[in-house]
């Protein structure tokens, strides 16, 4: 899990500090910009000048230049030295003494009148870089005592230090960090947080001092790392909890810093870098005697005890780009994210932004494709990178050029693959999905020619079941890269669609036409030639539709038909001319056939041209049938059934046209009867039914035909002639059969009596039938007639006397209003005037309204009548 995060420089030589004395150590160091000031164990501080040099490798390093150096007179090792570079002092502890040293002459500062410089007893102190006191020429510090058990609050001035505030302790602390108002402190056996300002305390852990040096250090804004029990590193915040996981480092930890997000700890032989991101030991490195770790406004410095070296963190872009050659994306990605402080917002929305496309090149090279889909959705990928790794997808119009420094190592999918077909099959259905997912969000903008047609040519390559929804929808597929692609892999009806779909309805036809009659192989719809007339059928190109209608027709009249009977009609699509149509179809019987059924019988068009072409067509086709030998007798019979029900039911055909044509066909008896009964020639019509044809079944639905929505007296009449004809009628060449023989007309006469005696006059009836025909024989019809009759005389006498009923009613209801009383009284106003009644004269309205007998002679003479009659004459 080793990452290369720092590299340890040399900034001041052993040389520089110490010459030739060998018994001098650093005993403590701080660093104020470019200024180094090291303290050592013979009581001296040297001031160095430390420069980074820029090195043409991009390797850093450091050139130090001795400014100064100055013994403080006390014999003692310099233990601490803190820098307030506002106030241009040194703050030093030497031999328990802390006093302020001027930065440049590193001469002690004398004391101001009325106030000391120096504090006595003091054991270690640490400075407020968060302070509470506004005053920018004034430093806050804590400090703690050899002799109490106190944390003491002071503010550094230029010349003089003050006490500000005194903070009692259970124990006696040995370590101190100060942020704010928050004192986090190293007890004797525990680790506690104290709010000076309000008195709060928190205990964190225990620790026990006497066995480790305790680490106190302040990282961030009320946050503190600790050095706990066990070897691990704690990160606590001022109200005592840790929003952080802890780092586990060695037992033997003598100083720790922060540079995030690494934590940087220092022992006796190593230098180690856990990342607080995800508390991974990231590196270690090897540092004999090491003596002091400190962090200075971002940059790490530590010392053996003879010379002073920087940690340079490498930049992490670097260190992000490491992990991702090692293939460690989570890692990458963690660490790119817990940068986002250290980083311009701008800056790190490229750079997140070129992390994540990378681990997704990754993930997609370790075939993990959901993760891959999902970097590259949160990395913004332009789709073309993806593509371009599978030759000659991109269009070769296409523009795209590869990032620069690219994002993967991959030449292009077979180099990934390695010869692997598997894996390029599953590679390619990735993208599929892929490219179905994006192709209709905000991602391929600027690039869907590219995106359709790598899609395009992925489904016809993989017999994808959405390349037809692809084709035939809103697409920007390059044609010149598609259709040579598409028959490649004899996608020729996907290809039509594309065709249609880019306006060139011609020639999709003619690939779907060389399909149909098998020039071309392509198995994709087995109904094709049905997709091709539904096509011609709701094409508004009529140029397209005439010059292949032909081939349809050709093809199947019974089907091709459909081009003309089924155009919807819908706003934008052209109207066809029935008569145009019916001239195109003159070289196709059949179809023309089909195309008049569908203007008469479905359409309803009341044209007598329509009905009449129809009724002509129907009779050649029956004349035609009655020609073949051997006749087909079920086509004949369903031929005739058509002419006779059109000849029945239209009243717009030429019927003396269609008669002439009928008159010399002896087969057609039962047509030419109908034709006469158009005419309102029944009589001939009943001879031709009853005379020639002797089918007396049909002379009886011929009357129910011809009178059907006519009144009775004609249905009557009808009858009535059937009869005659049947009572008084003879074959022809035969002599007239005398009365009452049983003849076969006398039977069909007695039988219609029979079924349809409702229809006939009884009277008249009984005065024409012969006088030898038995009751018997007309018992259903005398049974019937007499039953209406009664019925008949029943009703009339009902119908009589409800008119009567309700007329007696009439007249006692205006019998009613006529002597209905009129209430007055005094609580009653005028409708008039609306002032009450003082006397019961009133006169009264229409609908029983009161008035006054003034007010009513007023409202006359003041109506139009009254003043036109005042105008011709004085009398009223």
């Amino acid at each position: 899990m080793s990452v290369k995060a720092f590299e340890l420089v040399p900034a001041v030589e052993r040389h520089l500090l110490m010459g030739d004395k060998a018994r001098i150590n650093i005993e403590c160091i701080e660093c104020c910009g470019k200024h180094l000031y090291v303290g050592t164990n013979d009581c001296f501080v040297h001031h160095f000048l430390l420069d980074e040099v820029p090195s043409p490798k991009g390797k850093p390093s450091y050139s130090a230049q001795k400014l100064l150096h100055k013994y403080l007179g006390l014999k003692k090792p310099v233990a601490e030295l803190r820098a307030a570079s506002a106030l241009e002092r040194l703050i030093v502890l030497c031999d328990g003494v802390l006093f302020l040293v001027d930065m440049v002459t590193l001469e002690s500062v004398p004391s101001a009148a009325g106030g000391g410089a120096k504090i006595r007893g003091v054991t270690t102190f640490c400075v407020n870089e968060n302070p509470v006191n506004g005053d920018p020429f004034c430093v806050e510090m804590g400090v703690l005592s050899s002799r109490r058990r106190t944390v003491q609050i002071y503010m550094v001035y230029e010349d003089r230090v003050q006490l500000v505030k005194e903070v009692n302790t259970p124990e006696q602390p040995c370590a101190v960090s100060l942020d704010g108002y928050f004192l986090c402190l190293a007890l004797t056996t525990q680790y506690v947080i104290l709010n000076y300002n309000t008195g709060a305390s928190q205990d964190l852990f225990p620790y026990n001092s006497e066995e480790r040096r305790p680490i106190v250090k302040r990282i961030s804004r009320e946050e503190f790392l600790l050095a706990a029990p066990g070897g691990l590193g704690m990160f606590a915040n001022a109200e005592g909890a840790s929003q952080r996981a802890p780092v586990s480092w060695s037992e033997g930890v003598i100083a720790a810093a922060v540079c995030f997000p690494y934590v940087v700890a220092l022992d006796e032989n190593f230098v180690t870098i856990h990342s607080m991101l995800d508390q991974q030991l990231k590196q270690t490195l090897s540092f004999r005697d090491g003596h002091v770790l400190q962090d200075f406004e971002g940059k790490v410095m530590l010392a053996s005890t003879k010379a002073v070296y920087v940690l340079v963190p490498l930049p992490l872009e670097r260190q992000i780009q490491d992990l991702l050659a090692s293939h460690r994306v989570e890692e990458a990605l963690v660490l790119t994210e817990g940068a986002q402080r250290n980083i311009p917002k701008d800056k790190f929305q490229v750079l997140h932004r070129r992390i994540l496309q990378q681990a997704g090149f990754i993930k997609f090279g370790q075939l993990h494709f959901l993760e891959a889909k999902e970097h590259f959705r949160k990395g913004q990928l332009d789709v073309r990178e993806l593509i371009s790794l599978y030759p000659l997808l991109l269009p070769a119009s296409s523009s795209f050029t590869r990032c620069h420094p690219p994002l993967h190592e991959f030449a292009d999918l077979n180099h990934l693959a390695q010869g692997d077909q598997d894996k390029v099959l599953r590679c390619k259905k990735f993208l599929i999905s892929y490219l179905g997912e994006v192709r209709g969000t905000d991602a391929v903008n600027g690039c869907r020619e590219d995106v359709d047609t790598a899609l395009l040519k992925l489904y016809a390559e993989q017999d994808h079941d959405s390349l037809l929804d692809l084709v035939a929808s809103d697409n920007c597929c390059v044609l010149a890269d598609s259709v040579p692609w598409l028959e490649k892999y004899h996608k020729y009806f996907a290809l039509g669609l594309l065709h249609h779909f880019n306006g060139q309805d011609a020639a999709a036809l003619q690939l779907w036409i060389r399909i149909v009659d098998g020039e071309l192989r392509d198995a994709t719809r087995s109904d094709l030639y049905d997709y091709v007339v539904d096509f011609l059928c709701c094409s508004s190109n009529m140029e397209v539709v005439w010059k292949y209608a032909d081939w349809a027709l050709q093809k199947d009249p019974t089907t091709g038909v459909h081009i003309f009977t089924r155009r919807p009609a819908c706003k934008g699509q052209p109207e066809v001319d029935p008569d145009e149509v019916i001239a195109y179809l003159e070289k196709h019987s059949q179809a023309l056939l089909l195309y008049l059924e569908h203007l008469v019988l479905e359409r309803k068009i009341q044209k007598e041209r329509f009905h009449t072409h129809l009724a002509v067509l129907y009779l050649e086709k029956v004349v035609l049938l009655l020609a073949e030998s051997p006749r087909d007798e079920g086509r004949l019979t369903k031929a005739r059934e058509k002419l006779q029900a059109m000849l029945r039911e239209s009243s717009l055909y030429r019927v003396k046209f269609l008669l002439g044509k009928l008159e010399n066909s002896e087969n057609l008896l039962l047509e030419r009867a109908t034709l006469h009964g158009k005419l309102e020639e029944h009589d001939e019509a009943l001879r031709i039914l009853v005379h020639e044809l002797r089918d007396f079944p049909s002379a009886e639905a011929f009357c129910v035909w011809a009178s059907s929505g006519r009144d009775a007296a004609y249905q009557r009449r009808l009858f009535h002639l059937l009869l005659a004809v049947y009572l008084d009628g003879a074959l022809p060449g035969e002599a007239r059969a005398p009365r009452g023989d049983g003849s076969e007309m006398e039977m069909a006469a007695v039988d219609l009596l029979n079924r349809h005696g409702e229809a006939f006059d009884a009277v008249r009836v009984l005065r024409m039938l012969p006088e030898s025909w038995s009751l018997q024989l007309l018992r259903p019809f005398l049974n019937r007639a007499v039953r209406a009759s009664m019925h008949a005389s029943r009703t009339a006498k009902i119908a009589l006397g409800l008119a009567r009923s309700e007329n007696v009613q009439l007249l006692h209801d205006r019998l009613k209003e006529r002597r209905k009383p009129i209430f007055v009284s005094e609580k009653k106003g005028c409708h008039l005037c609306h002032n009450t009644f003082s006397e019961p004269d009133v006169v009264c309205l229409p609908g029983g309204v009161p008035v006054h007998v003034h007010c009513a002679a007023q409202r006359v003479r003041d109506s139009p009548t009254k003043r036109q009659l005042a105008n011709s004459s004085n009398h009223t």
